[in-house]
This record gives structure tokens, C-alpha cells and sequence, in this order.
């Protein structure tokens, strides 16, 4: 969920035409819905930030800070917290802009209004490292996993040119159709164990108790990319693309970056 944050009435407008394009683009973003002077303010701010939601605030960047500030946490569990000034010609990701997906959301926020992306992480001046992790059902053709591949690709709005490996767990070291799409795509395919992944327990979006029982980890295709983008940089890394899945196929995008 993004909860859009407003506190007059040309906040107003701006936050209404952002739900508009956002609901156009929900096949990628989440559900959104707009708060208008949410009263009382701060508990009621605190509260949303505090439910984990994504928030997207039309007002001084000031207000934001002086709001959250009793709350802000850490940086790979506290939520993506962004600005828009009220004529939106500029949108900053101000709170856990790479861990908790600020950033990533920003650049979109930033695509849909065709506005001024404010990047002031230092991250911003070094050289990104894409990861793609994927895990399957045993025997998944090639193309299938292409198929997915492909979607997740487009909707990270990268290239396989930029992708640095294919990543999963050591029990798929053996799956053909993995072995055959990065032999295709001529990208290294590299597979860690569960005690290397669940190194990344905290960083993944999502944590399935199926998954842990059947292969020892939360999630084989977020911890496989997160962990490889790791030991690309010796940096930290997040989750560019959280998890996609269709009924074979899981697959995630992590980042890190590089001098």
C-alpha cells in the first residue's frame, strides 16, 4: 500500500493525478490511497509509517522529519518515505531510499509525473551491480523461465546487458533449464547454500514458512540475487525488484554498487 499525504488544497489535485497514473501502472506499483490533513497529524502519520506502508508526502520536507523523527528505526525494516513539492516538478526520496525501495519507488513516482528525480544518497555517484535470482519447480523448461525473466526485466527497466549473473540455491545446481537459460543468455549461473542466504533473511520482502521447511531459506530467488550483489562489491544490497512468480518460476532483482 502507498498512502499519498497532503495537507492543501493543490496538494490535493497533485496527489489525486499521482493515484490516477499509479492506479494506470498497477500491474507494477501498489494499491494507493490519499490522506488529506489526516487529523490528529503526527499520531496519525506515525501510524501509517509504523504499519510498514509505503508513504508519499505533498508538502515541506521539514514537516516530514519533524513528524517522523521519534520513529524512524532502521534502514532495512522502516518503510520508503518520499516528498513531492505541491507543483511536483521535483520528488526526493528522503527515508530508506536502497534498502526499503525509496529510491526505486522515486524513479517511478518521477517516470509517472515526468518530474526532476532528487537523488542525494551516495550511493547515486557510484556504479550500479544487478543480480537476477530465480528458483523453480524441478524440470522448468527453459522458456519459462525465460517468459518471467523477460517481464521482470522490463519492469526493473534494465537489460540482461546489465545484469551481472543468474543466482539460485545449491540444489538447483543441477537444473537444466536454469543451466540452459544463462548458458543462453551467457551470464554465469551461481548457486550459494541455505546458510550463505539466510544471511539476507532481513532484507527480503517477503518470508514464506513453506519454502524455509522445503529448502532451509525464507526465499531462494530475493536471498540468491541479494547475496551474490553482496559479494560482487563487498557493499550492502537491496532488493531492486521484490519477487515475482508465475506458477513455475520465482524471480527477483538485487543492487549493490561499486566504486
Amino acid at each position: 500500500m502507498i498512502r499519498i499525504i497532503c495537507l492543501t488544497e493543490v496538494g490535493l489535485q497533485l496527489a489525486r493525478r499521482l493515484q490516477y497514473l499509479l492506479k494506470v501502472e498497477q500491474s507494477t506499483l501498489k494499491n494507493s490511497e490519499i490522506y488529506f490533513k489526516p487529523a490528529p497529524f503526527k499520531e496519525s502519520v506515525q501510524d501509517y509509517f509504523q504499519q510498514g506502508d509505503s508513504l508519499i508526502f505533498i508538502c515541506a520536507t521539514g514537516i516530514v522529519m519533524r513528524t517522523l523523527a521519534s520513529v524512524i528505526n532502521d534502514k532495512y525494516k522502516d518503510p520508503a518515505v518520499l516528498v513531492l513539492d505541491e507543483q511536483g516538478q521535483f520528488v526526493i526520496p528522503l527515508l530508506s531510499g536502497h534498502e526499503g525501495g525509496a529510491n526505486e519507488l522515486a524513479r517511478q513516482v518521477s517516470v509517472l509525473l515526468e518530474n526532476q528525480l532528487v537523488l542525494t544518497t551516495a550511493n547515486s555517484y557510484l556504479k550500479p551491480v544487478y543480480v537476477v535470482g530465480m528458483g523453480c519447480e524441478r524440470h522448468c523448461p527453459e522458456m519459462v523461465l525465460k517468459g518471467l525473466l523477460d517481464e521482470c526485466l522490463i519492469k526493473a527497466g534494465l537489460t540482461i546487458n546489465d545484469i551481472s549473473a543468474i543466482t539460485s540455491i545449491d540444489i538447483k545446481s543441477d537444473e537444466v533449464g536454469l543451466i540452459a537459460l544463462a548458458d543462453t543468455l551467457q551470464k554465469p549461473y551461481l548457486t550459494f547454500d541455505a546458510k550463505n542466504l539466510s544471511t539476507m533473511e532481513e532484507r527480503l520482502s517477503t518470508k514464506s514458512d513453506y519454502i524455509l521447511k522445503t529448502v532451509g531459506v525464507y526465499g531462494v530467488a530475493e536471498s540468491a540475487a541479494l547475496y551474490q550483489a553482496e559479494q560482487l562489491t563487498n557493499n550492502g544490497s537491496e532488493l531492486l525488484l521484490k519477487k515475482h512468480k508465475n506458477k513455475q518460476v520465482t524471480c527477483a532483482i538485487a543492487r549493490s554498487y561499486s566504486l
